[in-house]
């Protein structure tokens, strides 16, 4: 069974809110939430608010236990763009965009799934390279006797 929970007109780009969305994808629910707690980022604290509305949504509306739940979709999509002037120099104006986003989470009751997380930074010890072949001067010298 899917639960949906969404919040529509969030004072944020979608793109700033995509960027947490997909890290929390496939976890499982009270994972997800605890990663979202601990991303400082005005996105994480919107995400998260919308992943606990669909989590209490899943145990109150629908009886379904949180430790079964995954977050099946997190999705951001792009809401009505508010359109402002700043005043410029000699009269002008520039335009600013005051972007909004919905967030949309789903999730389903699943057996939870374990995401690897793969470290980043390390990198693999790489083998010294061979030295380069260094043509001699004498296939030049050939080819100056041809010419003659």
């Amino acid at each position: 069974m899917e639960v949906k929970a969404e919040h529509r007109y969030a004072k944020i780009s979608a793109f700033k809110v995509r960027e947490v969305t997909r890290e929390i994808q496939g976890l499982p629910a009270e994972a997800a939430l605890e990663i979202v707690r601990l991303i400082p980022k005005k996105s994480a604290r919107l995400i998260g608010k919308v992943l606990a509305s669909a989590i209490a949504n899943a145990e109150n509306n629908n009886n379904l236990r949180a430790v079964n739940l995954v977050v099946k979709t997190a999705v951001a999509g792009e809401g009505p763009t508010m359109k402002r002037m700043h005043t410029r120099a000699r009269g002008g104006g520039a335009r600013i965009n005051k972007r909004t986003a919905h967030i949309k989470i789903t999730l389903t009751e699943a057996e939870p799934v374990e995401k690897t997380i793969k470290p980043k930074g390390i990198k693999k010890k790489s083998k010294p390279a061979k030295a380069a072949v260094k043509e001699t001067a004498a296939p030049a010298k050939a080819s100056e006797e041809t010419k003659n």
